[in-house]
């Protein structure tokens, strides 16, 4: 593509509303036909949030859910770990975190050694720790139990997730109500007749040289704009603001993707979802928040939790990376205006049992904790802690539905009815979210 001469002359002052539209359309850039709704999963870029944006920006009063996927099934027991228990340390022995190396939270609990970012948090009042969560019947299969947690439908299969009913449930054409970030749409995200748009880590590479330098110039603002070319020359320089801030980003997803050790270590017992760093899909998530994308619920994920040997070291820098990446974006959402109505839930298909394996791992469980942290979070302890010594063929029992978590999730964050969307369930948890 080459800019016209006729338009280079021109284009370090201002252009027309037409010319930037024939611009998009002829580079390529604006990804023409990505929005259409209705289909599995619309693939969107840039320049389709900014255009969603420019047309529709979410107000500082609309509730933002971003759902972190653990894939694999992440030992509860070793994220919030009752050090102190006698039962726990005869169950685990080797496995075991001794009480001075667990970060106190009170209540005869702590944080595993490598989260101590939300430790932090945790400390300001900003996370929550829902305790003991589950569903009925467990079952200990991944794809049985990741498919009810996504379904939102413990007892019945169906073929869409409670954020796609949610999606269904809004009426809203837009397809950009929900995005997910992870490489293969998640069921959660998939409604009967709508599905959230997919945003690949990997699709934010801008064109360069003359065309680039073309695009850049479209930007500049125009005095003889009407309101709707000032918006467009708004949405073609935050164009190539949020690509460059974004760029080291999608740098380290590339290098990842390439990077066959890190693919490995990646494959590891996870189950499915999970590639791509944490940090790259949550800084992604951040940036389209922070520009006032219109999307009300996101979707990261990360795998490799499925650790039956040599738990310990593996989980905890997993927890580390999960740490990492959750604390950047909360203090990235807390400094922002349109940050402090965000949640983020994460959670993981169930937890593991009380007693070690004899490889230094644990098998599939039952109950875990979920985290849930924000602006609009109560922190602190929900739910009861399962008791160790009044395990149910040697699992944790459940003392909180995860329906409860999702109806205070969609009631309280996207403001929606949880009957809707989850069969009639009405439960949810008091106190979880300030009013």
């Amino acid at each position: 593509m080459t800019v016209p001469s006729t338009r280079t002359t021109s284009l370090s002052t201002c252009v027309s509303g037409l010319t930037r539209r024939r611009f998009l359309q002829y580079s390529g850039v604006a990804a023409a036909g990505t929005l259409a709704v209705g289909c599995t999963s619309p693939v969107v870029g840039v320049a389709d949030v900014l255009a969603a944006t420019a047309a529709a920006p979410r107000s500082t009063e609309d509730g933002v859910l971003v759902v972190v996927t653990l894939y694999g099934g992440n030992d509860g027991l070793n994220t919030v770990i009752p050090a102190a228990d006698p039962v726990y340390q005869k169950a685990r022995r080797d496995l075991a975190y001794q009480p001075h190396e667990v970060l106190d939270l009170g209540e005869g609990l702590g944080l595993n050694p490598g989260l101590a970012g939300l430790k932090r948090l945790w400390d300001s009042k900003n996370l929550a720790v829902v305790r003991g969560v589950g569903y009925p019947t467990p079952d200990h299969s991944h794809f049985r139990s990741m498919a009810i947690w996504q379904t939102g439908s413990p007892t019945t299969s169906v073929p869409s997730g409670w954020l796609g009913r949610w999606l269904d449930s809004t009426g809203s054409a837009d397809a950009l109500q929900a995005v997910s970030i992870d490489p293969v749409m998640p069921p959660l995200m998939a409604g009967a007749q709508r599905s959230a748009a997919s945003f690949p880590p990997g699709g934010l590479q801008l064109p360069r040289g003359a065309v680039g330098t073309g695009m850049a110039a479209l930007g500049n603002p125009c005095a003889q704009d009407s309101s709707w070319q000032a918006a467009a020359a708004r949405a073609i320089s935050e164009i190539e603001v949020i690509s460059d801030a974004l760029e080291p980003a999608v740098a380290t997803a590339r290098q990842t993707d390439s990077d066959p050790a890190a693919e490995s270590t990646e494959q590891q017992g996870a189950t499915t979802g999970g590639r791509g760093a944490l940090d790259v899909q949550l800084g992604l998530v951040a940036a389209m928040i922070e520009m006032g994308a219109p999307t009300r619920a996101y979707s990261v994920s990360l795998g490799g939790f499925d650790t039956h040997s040599d738990e310990r070291d593996t989980q905890q820098r997993l927890l580390g990376e999960l740490d990492g990446a959750l604390t950047a974006f909360q203090h990235r959402m807390s400094a922002h205006p349109l940050g402090h109505r965000v949640v983020t839930m994460v959670y993981s298909e169930f937890g593991r049992r009380v007693t070690a394996n004899s490889s230094e791992g644990t098998d599939h469980g039952t109950a875990g904790p979920m985290f849930v942290l924000g602006d609009q979070v109560l922190g602190g302890f929900h739910g009861d802690e399962p008791s160790l010594s009044a395990l149910q063929q040697d699992d944790l029992s459940v003392t909180t539905d995860f329906r409860d978590v999702y109806g205070t999730m969609l009631q309280g964050v996207l403001g929606a009815d949880p009957a809707r969307t989850l069969d009639g369930w009405t439960g949810h948890l008091d106190g979880l979210l300030r009013a």
